[in-house]
């Protein structure tokens, strides 16, 4: 896209979690239309290397090494920064257990990025939007926050949190020129189900056998599409599923070769 056609030129852009996946596709998404970007994120080596990728396409760049889930280090990092584009995206799910075997210590760390993570986040960038009287906030939900599947059942619930924070935001914030999204994708193929299941890379393959699942890019594309609207019109919901998939159970798959 030539410079002359840029519509994020000169807005800056934080994105959490921008070390792999949704995060990463975002910013370069984000980029490409001309913003300046904050990346955050707690792999920082990582973040350096998707830092120096988007240096060579000429998009100013700063790194973050932040965790989310710390309240005070959230704050102090971001509250000063001048956005136009808050991308709230880093999450994970832990594991596919029923409630009643869970694992108390896998509940707190979802529950701490995926709900609290979102919250610093929100605390931390809003007020300057508000009191500028702009700004696009967006949080990176999933189909999971609005239908539940077995197994699920704490990661279902922080989703389902996170749909009500949009549906909050937006009542809580109403005047104030500030926009807000949410993004629910279904299957994503990224990191998140090798971390679900722990590292086992064939329980992570096995997931997207005999579909095509939606690429970070995909997801990406969407939140570019919403923060680029003109300012009175207002992207609130985006729900995107693969094609193959009908629900959060149901998925068509092709039959597995012989």
């Amino acid at each position: 896209m030539p410079p002359t056609t840029r519509r994020l030129a000169g807005k800056l852009a934080l994105v959490t979690g921008a070390s792999s996946g949704i995060g990463a596709a975002t910013a370069r998404a984000l980029a490409a239309d001309g913003a300046r970007l904050v990346l955050a994120a707690r792999r920082v080596e990582r973040l350096a290397e998707l830092a120096q990728e988007l240096a060579a396409l000429g998009a100013a760049t700063e790194v973050l090494a932040l965790d989310v889930r710390d309240a005070d280090a959230t704050q102090r990092a971001l509250a000063a920064l001048p956005l136009d584009i808050a991308v709230a995206n880093a999450g994970l799910g832990l594991g596919l257990t029923k409630l009643p075997h869970g694992d108390p210590a896998a509940w707190a760390t979802m529950i701490d990025t995926n709900v609290k993570g979102v919250l610093h986040t929100i605390r931390a960038t809003l007020p300057g939007m508000n009191a500028r009287g702009a700004g696009d906030l967006v949080l990176v939900g999933s189909v999971a926050g609005r239908q539940v599947y077995p197994g699920g059942n704490v990661y279902n619930a922080t989703k389902h949190a996170v749909r009500a924070l949009y549906e909050a935001l937006r009542l809580d914030n109403q005047g104030t020129g500030v926009r807000f999204t949410t993004v629910d994708p279904g299957m994503v193929e990224t990191e998140f189900s090798l971390v679900r299941y722990g590292g086992d890379a064939e329980a992570a393959r096995r997931v997207y056998q005999g579909m095509t699942p939606l690429s970070p890019a995909d997801v990406a594309d969407a939140i570019l599409y919403a923060v680029t609207r003109p300012p009175h019109v207002n992207i609130g919901e985006l729900v995107l599923w693969p094609t193959a998939q009908a629900s959060t159970r149901d998925v068509t798959r092709a039959p597995a070769a012989p």
